[in-house]
Formats: structure tokens, sequence, C-alpha cells
């Protein structure tokens, strides 16, 4: 069937602003910072059989993710009207127990279901082993509360016993329950805007524009992949280590190309893990649809139509594809940064003037807790930090910016001091950090903040001994630091480490600048 090309643009617009606007509400209305502030968060639509037809531009390790989630929820339970699904089970979908996962499904009134609207919320406590949830773990059960597929609202009523438990077990309640109500709100909203649009539109041209979405995405990525020559190429980069040993974990793709289709295999990397960077399926999964979709430069539909072209091979038991209960905390933010690296590092074989050289490669994960004395309660703070991008073909990399699979904002630090007991000492660019070449790397950040209470302090972060790299005969960017300074002395710490600090002590973060991109004095992006 033929459909009208400017219809079909309409629609692509119609669907994404509906996920736009759930983010709004989502990020209006949550109570902690990491939520409000980051926004950490990401916001989708699905049709009735759960496949995602529209995103906002949130979260990529999210949203690659959470069709998985969807569907763990359609094979749970039958949906009615007034049902809220509720799960982050990092092996159903999930990406690790902070990320909360709301799903509702949207029905006409004679009760025809239309689709989901979606959205996952990284919570900046969810129980466990230490504030913020992101310990030095080695088991799932470790790092929070873990929540199957349930039913949060079934048919309208919420189910008080659920919210009561899901609260007993967290450090900082009052901030949950905000933040679980905004995402029901977003989720609300998205509802709302589905049916005004099918009221508008009909039933039948929205659902039919649906599938043409797919079909059209779809079709883009598969041009993309024929552009590509036709063969098979490999790369393999190094987490430090998992923080349990001083090994570095190996991650390998073998990314074979054929004609309109890709098959991306990771066999051979590394087992899974004793420590917490073991990535579940889905985080693989996210990484790797985000690459082609970056790739494509193409202002497409990010929809479910993009995937089809690309098959993922990752052996269970693999530090890519973990069993449970494997502790899996920093796989979605650490490994999925590398499983990024590494695509990236394989593509530009095939595709050398589309690929930049490697971004910073972590997340630089800091997560305090304690108690907060001016406001006579806890608290528990998470934030990633911003580093260097990886210099372009022809283009220098952007400093101090978040990039890859994070793609959320800063805290800032008037909302920082304002929220917890800290004040921040310096906050600036890490100049001379991206590597050199004829396209310069970006420069990572400093951030030191000083404790102003005793608190935990665990920072789980990558690229402390392997550097980003450099493509094109360029350097690569400088290796991260994290340094506490006690009383005017300073000494580094590990990139994976939990410490227990007084009042007055400093935390340092110096984050990875980027690769550069092109040996110095050419200037053409050839290798």
């Amino acid at each position: 069937m033929t459909h009208d090309p400017v219809r079909l643009e309409v629609f692509k617009h119609l669907f994404a602003s509906v996920a736009d606007e759930m983010g709004v509400v989502l990020r209006r209305t949550a109570y902690s910072p990491n939520i409000k502030e980051r926004r950490d968060f990401s916001c989708a639509l699905f049709d009735a059989s759960g496949r995602m037809i529209a995103q906002a531009a949130h979260i990529p390790v999210h949203l690659g993710a959470m069709p998985l989630s969807v569907r763990a929820c359609i094979e749970a339970f039958e949906f009615v009207p007034g049902d809220v699904a509720i799960l982050n089970d990092p092996f159903l979908g999930g990406t690790h127990l902070p990320d909360i996962t709301l799903v509702t499904p949207i029905h006409l009134d004679d009760g025809t279901l239309l689709g989901f609207a979606a959205n996952r919320a990284h919570h900046a406590d969810v129980g466990g082993m230490s504030p913020g949830s992101m310990p030095l773990s080695r088991e799932l059960y470790q790092e929070g509360v873990i929540i199957p597929p349930l039913k949060l609202i079934e048919a309208g009523e919420t189910n008080e016993a659920l919210w009561a438990m899901l609260l007993a077990n967290v450090r900082t309640p009052d901030e949950r329950a905000g933040d679980l109500r905004a995402q029901l709100a977003a989720n609300h909203k998205g509802a709302e805007r589905l049916r005004a649009l099918i009221a508008r539109y009909g039933v039948d041209d929205a659902t039919e524009y649906m599938s043409a979405l797919l079909a059209y995405s779809e079709r883009m990525t598969r041009r993309l992949i024929e552009t590509l020559p036709d063969g098979r190429h490999e790369y393999a980069d190094f987490l430090d280590n998992d923080g349990v040993t001083s090994d570095p974990v190996e991650i390998r793709v073998a990314v074979t190309v054929d004609g309109d289709e890709a098959t991306v295999d990771f066999t051979g990397s590394a087992p899974q893990c004793a420590g917490n960077v073991n990535a579940v399926y889905a985080i693989t999964l996210s990484a790797t649809y985000y690459v082609f979709r970056a790739l494509i430069g193409l202002d497409i539909p990010s929809n479910a139509g993009c995937h089809a072209p690309i098959r993922v091979i990752a052996p269970e038991g693999s530090v890519v594809n973990a069993r449970r209960p494997a502790a899996v905390a920093g796989g979605n933010v650490e490994t999925s940064q590398r499983i990024t690296d590494t695509l990236l590092g394989a593509l530009a074989q095939a595709c050398p003037e589309r690929v930049p050289a490697a971004s910073q490669g972590t997340m630089n994960n800091v997560t305090i807790g304690g108690w907060n004395p001016a406001r006579d309660e806890p608290y528990a703070y998470y934030e990633t930090i911003a580093g260097g991008m990886g210099a372009r073909p022809g283009k220098d990399g952007a400093d101090a910016i978040h990039n890859h699979m994070t793609n959320t904002m800063n805290t800032p630090v008037e909302a920082l001091e304002y929220a917890y007991p800290f004040r921040v000492r310096e906050y600036s660019v890490r100049r001379g950090s991206g590597g050199d070449g004829a396209f310069r790397g970006g420069d990572g950040v400093n951030r030191e903040v000083e404790l102003l209470s005793d608190a935990q302090v665990t920072i789980l972060a990558e690229r402390r001994k392997f550097p980003p790299y450099g493509l094109a005969g360029a350097k690569p960017g400088k290796t991260g630091r994290n340094v506490v300074i006690r009383d005017g002395e300073e000494s580094e710490a590990p990139g994976k480490v939990t410490l227990h600090l007084g009042a007055g002590d400093v935390v340092r973060i110096e984050t990875p600048g980027g690769g550069g991109h092109t040996k110095a004095g050419r200037h053409d992006g050839g290798p």
C-alpha cells in the first residue's frame, strides 16, 4: 500500500509529540533533582502488540531496552482499562534496579486496546547495600528491591500493599513516592494525548500510519546498511576491571554486513564477572541499536522498524548477556558505554568517514548518602558526570558533555547545594584532556565536592586505565582520576570504590577526554 508522504510526516511528528509531552510532565512533576534537573528518564509510545512507535529524545540505554519490558508485561497478564504495570527486573527488559518502568495500556471507550504509554526513570535510591543503589555488588540482591511485572494500579484501584512494600524498602520514601506519581502522571498524559489524536484522525488512519512508520524506518535502516561494504569487521576493547579484581574485562564484537542486513556478534567477550559490570541482553541491544541509529543521520522515526535488519548475538553467561542473579548495576552505565566504543571501533573500518573517535567511555557515576542535618532526614544523591566527546572526521569533539548511552544533563550547582549537604568547590572544563590530532578530542571536566556531613560515597567509573582511543593516527584522550582530599592532603582513589568520609572531606572527579581524529598535520580524515 502506498502512503501519502506528507501524511506520513504528520503522523511521525504527532506520535513523537505524545512522547515529548510525557517527558515534559514527568520532568515538571518529579521530586528528585536526578529526574527534575538531570532528566534521567525516558518516555515512549507502543502499539497494541508492544512495538515501539515513537520515543522522545531521552536516554538511549533506556529506550533500546524498554520494548522488552513492555513485552514482559504483555506476557505476564491481561491489561484492562485503568491498569498500570510496574517493573525494574533487569532480566525482564530492565537495565538496572534504579531504573523503574511504568507501563500504561491505552484503551478506547469501547475497550479497544490502542497501545501503551511507557516511561522509565532512574530513582536515586531503591534500597540495597548502599545509598544510591549503585553498590560494588556481587549479586543482584545486594543492589535493591527487585520488581517483577506487577500491577501498581488495577482497573483504577491502587495496589496499596505493593505501594507500601516498595516505599518500605528505600531510604527516601517521600522522594520515591513523588517520582512514582510523576511517572504515573506522564503515562496518563500520554494516554490522554493518543486518545485525542484518535478522536481527530480516526482509529483506522492512526493505526495504519503506525505500521507505515515502522515500515519506513526499516526501509531507511536497510538503505544505511546497504551503503556499508559487505564483509566482517572486528574490534575489541576493555573495561578497566569489574570492581572485585583488577583484571581487565574484554568486550569483543564482529559486525558482518550482508546486503541490507547486519549481524552483530559478541562471541569472544569475557564471561560474566563477579563484580557489577555485567550487562543484561537488553543493554547490549540498546547499545547496538543506538550505534546504527546514530549512523543513519537522518530525521527518521526511532521505532521498532529501525531494529528489524539488525541481528544481535550475545552468548548467554557472558559479560554482555549475563545470567541471573549476576550483579548488573554497572553494566547499564559502564558496560553499555564500552559496547558502544567497541561497535564504533568495528564500524570505523567499514565507514571511517562517519565514525567519531572514542568519547569518554564512562558515565562517572557518583552516589552519596547519609543524613542531611539541615533537613533532619536521610538523603541519597546520584549523578553521572560529563566528559569529552570523541573528535569526528573533520571536526573537533565537544567539551564537557554527556555522550552516547547517557544523554542526561548535569545537576546545576545551585540545585545541588540546595538539595544536599554539599559545597561545590570547583566545576570546570579539564583543559588539555582531549586527544591530540588534526581534530582534537573534547575535554572532560573537573568536579570537586566538599561534604558538609558524614557520608558514604560510591564511585563507579571507567577509563581510569584504558584511555578513549583516537582514530586515523590521532592520540587517545586522557584517562580519568578520582581523588579524595582530607585536611589538604590528596590521595587517589580507584575507579570503582566505596568510601566512608566525614564532614570537610572533598571528592574530586576528573573525567576523561575524548580521543582525537586524524594524525596531526592531516585534514582529510584518512587513515
